[in-house]
């Protein structure tokens, strides 16, 4: 596992959520980068991106991608910032369904809108897929599935939060994907 040192965590907290269906998660991860709580400075932003961009480096199992993957909405932010970092191209996914060449389908079960979309041919590239972040793993196991599928290296996955109560790691290391975070809940 690596994560960076505890007094340099990255600020994060569950908040109760009001109002979902039954499928959704309770509890929502707010923190720095997602300006609920507070206004977000620009040099905050590069700050994370470049903490995580240097946590993935510094794993024992770093590749270099050729592209980064963000998830739709919640790492877009988070993605962006490594992409800043790192000198990186990123491609987004997305809660749309439209009418592209290239389309992959995953699922995100805990959501209320469950099917997110990558566009575009990545086959045979390297991804580091990037998000705000993981508890159980289920949404990333299914876009790793899809991704290898297409002949897409997952390198890893870079995360601003690890939730531990969904217990994720355990999923994404039998798929042999390396996980690093800035902090741990």
């Amino acid at each position: 596992m690596t994560t960076i040192p505890e007094d340099l965590a990255y600020q994060a907290r569950r908040i109760r959520r009001l109002g979902v269906p039954p499928q959704t998660r309770e509890v929502r991860i707010v923190h720095e980068l997602d300006g609920i709580l507070d206004q977000v400075q620009p040099a905050t932003l590069l700050q994370t991106g470049s903490a995580l961009w240097e946590v993935w480096s510094r794993h024992p199992e770093f590749t270099t991608p050729d592209v980064l993957l963000g998830l739709d909405a919640g790492g877009i932010l988070p993605t962006v910032a490594v992409a800043l970092a790192s000198n990186l191209p990123y491609r987004l996914a997305w809660k749309l369904d439209l009418d592209l060449p290239d389309k992959r389908h995953f699922t995100e079960p805990h959501a209320r809108r469950t099917e997110v979309f990558t566009y575009g041919d990545i086959t045979g590239t390297r991804v580091l897929i990037v998000d705000d972040e993981i508890t159980t793993g289920n949404t990333l196991a299914s876009l790793v599935t899809v991704l290898r599928d297409q002949a897409v290296e997952v390198t890893g996955i870079a995360c601003l939060i690890e939730d531990t109560t969904g217990n994720a790691r355990p999923l994404l290391e039998s798929l042999g994907v390396p996980l690093c975070t800035l902090t741990r809940l």
